[in-house]
């Protein structure tokens, strides 16, 4: 029969998981301290423990180090009502199996008991932990998932993908893998993809010798060889070029990158965490992002929920975000009134966590020291101007209704109805085969088979519109 040992200075909980316990056939023990159950363990060892963090003396993750040396690699489930990012990362560093919120679920508990009977054994490390900037903050149980990946991705040096909508917090999730690994003490260096011209992405990841190109007056290092020994964080990474796509993937498989103009590759050691708010899989389909580069980005993917789904963070985030700006302003911080706090929990936050930070700062300067009222919080933000909510599907839904209104306009306009076709082929192509030539470099025979044209059929309407 299966030991189970619960280790909690909470009778109700020692009760409940010893009903628990029994009901899946195991035979159970308690104890309110960790000290007694190191002392029990020698002469009952257990096939799981149950262990609380917070216990009257030794408290449980540092038990769990002592119960590794008397009973070796046995799954450690650690249980806490104070679940923070050090807590889920200190946990998973001492090699506890899995780490739990109160108030938990039955069934939750029920299902890792079962996985922790089959696996037999909790072998997770991670590296010295090192504070982050200005910190992830939350304890609903959707950022506890995420407390808990990040833990896990963090002593691995595998790609991770973070997904979530904008202004959830990627780029803090990406720093705090990178600052909780082992490559800590190396660069984090962050770059966002969108933000740079098909023409530039390929030299600025990289580099460039001098004479490259045109205006290449001095050679550049670029940001994979600067990420050297630390992290890359390619932020809205469905944005890669195709073209830069490939580099890439040789770059991440072999620790090497071959600078524009030259013959001689540059050696690197970098870790790559991007992020996104599409749907790569989509995009993969689409033949907008290769598949093999999709696979190799995606060894281990965090999600990030969106504010509406962690709103039990909403006043610890206002609160956050008040105390920080009052530090950097060397203000003593406006309270927030009670109807304040009301209001903030019953808003959307379609902007997510950046629009609560940007509501807090603008509401602060209204107050001029005062309490926070009501009305001293901008507009809410719109769901409309939230890229990511509406998704890129929802783009193209737009463009089609764009494109409906302006032909039923002109329909109904009996003198300018003529030609309509031939109209809108000459406003929406020109963008179109002006986009394709930049994102392949000019090159006239891969643009027209990425459009599906005739590379004879494209320079025809190059010509036609002066492209």
């Amino acid at each position: 029969m299966a030991r189970l040992f619960v280790i909690d200075d909470e009778e109700a909980i020692c009760w409940g998981m010893r009903r628990l316990g029994e009901s899946l056939g195991m035979e159970v023990r308690t104890a309110s301290s960790a000290e007694e159950g190191l002392a029990a363990v020698p002469d009952w060892p257990p096939d799981v423990i149950v262990l609380d963090v917070r216990l009257p003396g030794m408290d449980g993750l540092t038990a769990v180090e002592h119960f590794r040396e008397r009973i070796g690699l046995v799954p450690i489930v650690v249980i806490t009502a104070y679940g923070d990012l050090q807590t889920a990362v200190d946990a998973v560093r001492k090699g506890a199996y899995e780490y739990i919120v109160k108030p938990f679920d039955i069934e939750q508990v029920e299902r890792v008991l079962r996985r922790a009977l089959e696996s037999g054994r909790a072998t997770r490390d991670s590296a010295p932990v090192v504070d982050q900037p200005g910190g992830l903050v939350g304890k609903s149980p959707a950022m506890q998932e995420v407390y808990t990946r990040i833990a896990l991705a963090a002593p691995s040096d595998a790609c991770v993908l973070v997904f979530g909508e904008s202004g959830t917090g990627k780029e803090l999730v990406a720093r705090a893998v990178h600052q909780y690994s082992r490559r800590a003490d190396g660069p984090f260096v962050a770059v966002n993809v969108a933000s740079l011209s098909p023409s530039l992405a390929e030299s600025e990841l990289f580099g460039h010798e001098r004479g490259a190109f045109t205006g290449a007056e001095r050679p550049r290092t670029g940001l994979m060889v600067q990420a050297d020994k630390g992290t890359l964080f390619l932020d809205e990474v469905a944005d890669i070029p195709l073209p830069t796509q490939v580099k890439l993937l040789r770059a991440v498989e072999h620790g090497e990158v071959l600078p524009v103009g030259s013959n001689e590759p540059v050696k690197t050691d970098f870790r790559v965490v991007s992020a996104t708010h599409q749907d790569l899989q989509q995009h993969v389909q689409q033949g907008g992002f290769r598949e093999d580069l999709y696979y190799r980005l995606c060894a281990f993917q965090i999600d990030v929920p969106p504010l509406r789904e962690r709103a039990d963070d909403i006043i610890d985030l206002a609160d956050h975000f008040r105390a920080a700006f009052a530090r950097r302003d060397g203000a003593s911080g406006a309270p927030l009134a009670a109807a304040t706090l009301n209001r903030l929990r019953e808003r959307p936050w379609y902007g997510n966590v950046r629009e609560l930070r940007n509501a807090i700062e603008h509401a602060l300067i209204v107050a001029r020291g005062g309490p926070i009222q009501p009305e001293h919080l901008p507009a809410p933000v719109p769901e409309a101007l939230s890229t990511e909510a509406t998704g890129a599907t929802n783009v193209e839904q737009q463009l089609a209704d764009l494109v409906r209104r302006w032909a039923e306009s002109h329909l109904n306009d009996a003198e300018g109805a003529d030609e309509l076709y031939d109209r809108l082929l000459h406003m929406v192509e020109p963008p179109l085969l002006q986009a394709a030539l930049e994102a392949y470099y000019g090159q006239c025979a891969t643009a027209a088979r990425r459009l599906g044209l005739h590379r004879t059929t494209l320079r025809k309407k190059l010509d036609q519109y002066g492209v």
